[in-house]
Order: structure tokens, then C-alpha cells, then sequence
């Protein structure tokens, strides 16, 4: 078999089969298939697309091109969550505990944030000593002995995806939508999670900018995940705002603690909660949504959720006094409230725009390798459909100087569109794809 021979295949429309794609993969991941060929591959998959057969093919190879992690011996089901990604979305911080408080082991394996949305492993570090880098016999230890692990992704966990990306990055070809669905499932099942939730984001602030789109994708990864044998559903969530009031490391750090005390942002816990039941259903532990809802707010109300937190922080090697005090967590000096100078309602607050000013106050990486600032950040203080008086607050801006806070003041404001009349709030979620 040769790689050109692919190539064509899928130049003119073919369907390859699984021994043509494993053929292909296994040459990406021992560097036998040069850099050229694949990008021309991928290329090639982006103009023609895929069926959702030879996605699966595609995924399960990407999978199988390293370790695997078998997590039978862990429980009867480990469940697993997949954010596309997006602003303020501190989401796993607090349905992980409140998942695992229920009983439910939650083996989740995160990333670091990369252009305007914010990675959960930046956010965790913000703990002094809290460990990201766990082996994977760390990683199925702890998992066996206290049902939740937070760390980042294993090096040795599907390889090829991490090869084949890093030319998609310079190639055009990022936007198709089956190689990015076997990215994101390949490493949910090389994981060996049984259950998978998928949180889809639609919106300014997301990749996908359109229902269309997201629903396409969240269709091919359910039906990635059906045909591998896994419980995969997808919910579509609006990411035309950030979600929660902070955008920023320390500063989401420090709301979803006090979201896990019960003192968080209303869209940002019903947020959680729903995506904690659909969890706790898909794993079993619940009969139905409503069944599940009352677990989670249950692990919630009684501290249970809180406390699951504090022991994944030790159990890392994390300060715990750090979750205790919340205070205690980096925030720069320099803070700017910056006012409404209008009267009127708010029929825009632009995730994408909020989330490239935190970018530009220190918040994220602007390419990998740079480093981040703590401290710095934007609490988002109204949404879509609120209604200020001239004088009420929008932002609270963290930064490093006063010039980066008035350079940030003049673009949020910027951003910001406004109605005399009354308009309606922004849906949390839009529908749910795979039966649950």
C-alpha cells in the first residue's frame, strides 16, 4: 500500500476503508508518511469530508496509535466531559466534584488554554503545588482510591493526533469537521472513559459560530462514540457571552469555589448542574434527569462537592489553605470598575472580544510557550438583556498597569451594543444530541 494511493482516494471521493486509514495513521505516528503527504491528506478529507464510518475508523486508529488506558478494574462506568472550549467555562472545576461527591469516578484529562478561550489546567495551577503531569499510574491510582482525577493529557495517549494537529495548524485544514471530531474523541478513548458528555459551544466566543455547524459536530461524535461503544451524548450550549462573571485563571479559579459554597453566578450553577446530571444519568447512577438534578444539587447544598475538591487539591500535591481562602489566590493590584455610560438595555457582550482582552492582559497565550499571569483578568458584572442605568457597573478589569486597564476599558466598551427596549436573555443551552 502507498500514501499516495490514499491520498487519491479520498482526492477523488472515495471511501477508505479501516486498513487504508490504520495504514495511513500508523505512518503519520512512526514518521514514515512525510509531512507533505499527510498535509495533502488532510486536505484532501476537508474538501470530501467523511461517513461517519470512516470518522469512527479514523478516531479509533488515532486512539489505538498509542497507550490505552483500561479503567474495568476503576468501576463499572468512569465518566468523562469535553468542552469545545470557550470563555470564562471553569465548568469542570465544579461538575467533577460534584459528579465524583454522587459516586461517580470522573477520570478527566484537561488542557491549557490557547487563543481567546481559557484551558483548565492554567486555571488549577493557580494552586500553589497543585500537579498537573501525573503518570498514569498515578493517574489510575488515585482514580480507584478517591474517584476524581483532574491532570493533563498523557504525551503517550494518542499520539498521531498530536502529529496530524500540529500540521493542520499551518495548513488550513483545522476547520474539518471530521478530523476535528476524531481529535477530540480519539483522546476520550484512548482514556477509557465509558461515558462521555460533550459540551458543544455555539457562538462569537466559540469555534463553532453557528447551530448548523455545532449540531453537525456534535452528531459526528455521538455517532463516533456509538459506534465505538461508548455512552456519548452532546449538549449545545450559547457561547455568545462568557459564562459566569469571571474570564481569567485565578479569577474562575476563585468562582468556582464559590460556586461549590453555593454563592456562584446564576447561569454559571445552572450551567454545571445541568451538565452534572446529564453525567450522573448517562453513568447510571440516576434513572432520570430529574433523579440526577436532585443528586447533584444534593452534593452541592451539602458541602460534599466541596469537599471532593479539597482532596483532589491534596490528593496533587496542591495548597489546600488556597481553597479555604480564596483570597489568598493571585489578583493583580491594578483593578478598574468601568461603568455603563448609558442607560439601556444590553443586547451584546461579545465573548470572543472579552475573551482576546483578557488574552492581551496576560490572561492566556497568545502561541504556546507563553507564559501567563495569574492574576489578571475581567469580571463580566450584567448579560444579554439586563438593563443598566448610566453609572452601574459592567467590568471589573485586573491587570498590570493602568494603561493595560484603559486600554482594555476602550475596547470592551466598544464591544458593547444597547436597546431602549426590553430584549431577551441569552439560552443557556439549545438542545441535546444522543439519547440519554
Amino acid at each position: 500500500m502507498r500514501a499516495v494511493d490514499v491520498i487519491i482516494k479520498k482526492r477523488d471521493k472515495g471511501n477508505l476503508t479501516n486498513e487504508e486509514i490504520r495504514f495511513f495513521i500508523a505512518g503519520i505516528t512512526e514518521g514514515t508518511i512525510p509531512d507533505y503527504q499527510v498535509s495533502a491528506w488532510a486536505m484532501a478529507v476537508l474538501l470530501n469530508g467523511m461517513t461517519d464510518q470512516e470518522t469512527t475508523d479514523l478516531t479509533l486508529a488515532m486512539a489505538d496509535s498509542g497507550e490505552t488506558l483500561d479503567l474495568s478494574s476503576i468501576a463499572p462506568v468512569v465518566v468523562d466531559k469535553h468542552s469545545t472550549g470557550g470563555v470564562g467555562d471553569k465548568t469542570t472545576l465544579v461538575v467533577g466534584p460534584i459528579v465524583a461527591a454522587c459516586g461517580l469516578p470522573v477520570g478527566k484529562m484537561s488542557g491549557r488554554g490557547l487563543d481567546f478561550s481559557g484551558g483548565t489546567l492554567d486555571k488549577m495551577e493557580a494552586i500553589p503545588g497543585y500537579r498537573v503531569n501525573l503518570s498514569q499510574a498515578e493517574f489510575l491510582s488515585q482514580l480507584k482510591s478517591l474517584g476524581f482525577v483532574l491532570t493533563g493529557q498523557s504525551a503517550d495517549l494518542a499520539p498521531a493526533d498530536g502529529k496530524l494537529y500540529a500540521l493542520r495548524d499551518v495548513t488550513g485544514t483545522v476547520p474539518s469537521l471530521p478530523l476535528i471530531a476524531s481529535s477530540v474523541m480519539s483522546k476520550k478513548i484512548a482514556a477509557g472513559a465509558h461515558a462521555i458528555v460533550l459540551d458543544v459551544k455555539v457562538g462569537n466566543g466559540a469555534f463553532m459560530k453557528n447551530l448548523d455547524d455545532a449540531r453537525r459536530l456534535a452528531e459526528l461524535m455521538v455517532a463516533i462514540g456509538k459506534l465505538s461503544g461508548r455512552e456519548v451524548i452532546a449538549v449545545l450550549s450559547d457561547m455568545n457571552q462568557p459564562l459566569g462573571q469571571a474570564v481569567g485563571n485565578a479569577l474562575e479559579l476563585k468562582e468556582a469555589i464559590e460556586t461549590l459554597n453555593g454563592e456562584g453566578p446564576a447561569d454559571f450553577l445552572e450551567h454545571c448542574l445541568s451538565i452534572a446530571s446529564y453525567m450522573l444519568l448517562l453513568g447510571k447512577k440516576a434513572n432520570s434527569l430529574e433523579s440526577a438534578r436532585k443528586l447533584a444539587e444534593d452534593a452541592l447544598n451539602s458541602k460534599s462537592a466541596l469537599e471532593k475538591f479539597r482532596q483532589l487539591v491534596i490528593a496533587q500535591g496542591g495548597d489546600v489553605s488556597f481553597v479555604d481562602n480564596p483570597e489568598k489566590l493571585p489578583a493583580a493590584e491594578n483593578q478598574l470598575v468601568v461603568n455603563a455610560e448609558q442607560s439601556g438595555y444590553l443586547t451584546q457582550v461579545h465573548a470572543q472580544t472579552i475573551g482576546e482582552t483578557a488574552v492581551d492582559l496576560g490572561a492566556g497565550r497568545a502561541k504556546k510557550g507563553d507564559t501567563i499571569d495569574q492574576g489578571v483578568g475581567i469580571l463580566v458584572h450584567a448579560n444579554v438583556g439586563d438593563y443598566l442605568a448610566k453609572g452601574d457597573p459592567l467590568f471589573t478589569i485586573f491587570s498590570k498597569s493602568s494603561n493595560d486597564s484603559e486600554k482594555a476599558k476602550a475596547r470592551l466598551l466598544d464591544t458593547l451594543k444597547w436597546s431602549e427596549t426590553k430584549v431577551d436573555p441569552l439560552p443557556l443551552f439549545y438542545e441535546v444530541i444522543g439519547k440519554v
